[in-house]
């Protein structure tokens, strides 16, 4: 998979192109079965990259492409990925055995078609299309919480018989903090898998003030002597 990660290390040092100026251009739209109505950026590229097949409240979804034309360039201005990179990546993934190609359509019109009959289907059309039959999602925008305040943080719980072993450290969550402050999600990056899913227990208690968007943080939490 080195040629994915050096993919990974690329996009991250590619230009941004401000979700302003993509909302200006393209809508987010997804079947009515996803109960988010919102995506974060972060998210919005997981899905597209297929880092992760599921959003922050544990939906499945499936990214549909459109082929070709305006809109797809927009979108993949946003993403930070040339045409020819993203399908070398995608062919790396169905190589590796990592992923599937994404579904291909050619108009806004069968985009819509197709996310408003298939169960978890997200895609993107022209800001001006008829989206009837689907749910348009908002995309938070990086900055609008950023170092939202946490107001309530419960503890973990430290398991006994590795706190008697002294088997400790830290461990990293990723967390999806909704608009109103709740923790829909936290999602394990390293550390003891053991201890993350205590970890992750309490933070899922955890409250932050309110934001205009979905954000999503990373937080470390340390167990015992390390």
């Amino acid at each position: 998979m080195k040629c994915a990660k050096l993919f990974l290390i690329a996009t991250g040092l590619a230009i941004l192109v401000s979700l302003d100026s993509l909302a200006d251009n393209v809508k987010v739209i997804a079947n009515l079965s996803v109960k988010a109505d919102e995506i974060s950026s972060t998210q919005l590229k997981r899905v597209f990259l297929e880092e992760g097949v599921s959003l922050a409240d544990g939906t499945h979804v499936e990214p549909v492409l459109e082929k070709g034309g305006p809109v797809h360039a927009a979108f993949l201005l946003y993403l930070g990925i040339s045409e020819e990179d993203l399908r070398t990546y995608y062919r790396t993934l169905v190589f590796t055995g990592k992923g599937s190609m994404p579904r291909e359509l050619g108009s806004d019109a069968e985009v819509v078609a197709y996310v408003a009959r298939t169960r978890g289907a997200i895609g993107y059309v022209s800001s001006s299309a008829n989206v009837v039959g689907v749910k348009e999602l908002a995309i938070g925008v990086p900055g609008d919480n950023v170092d939202r305040k946490l107001i309530v943080r419960v503890e973990p719980d430290y398991p006994e018989t590795l706190k008697q072993l002294k088997i400790g450290g830290t461990v990293r969550l990723r967390v999806f903090i909704s608009a109103n402050g709740n923790v829909e999600n936290a999602v394990l990056l390293g550390g003891n898998p053991i201890l993350g899913e205590s970890a992750a227990i309490a933070v899922k208690q955890w409250i932050y003030a309110a934001g205009r968007s979905l954000t999503v943080a990373e937080v470390s939490i340390s167990f015992g002597e390390h």
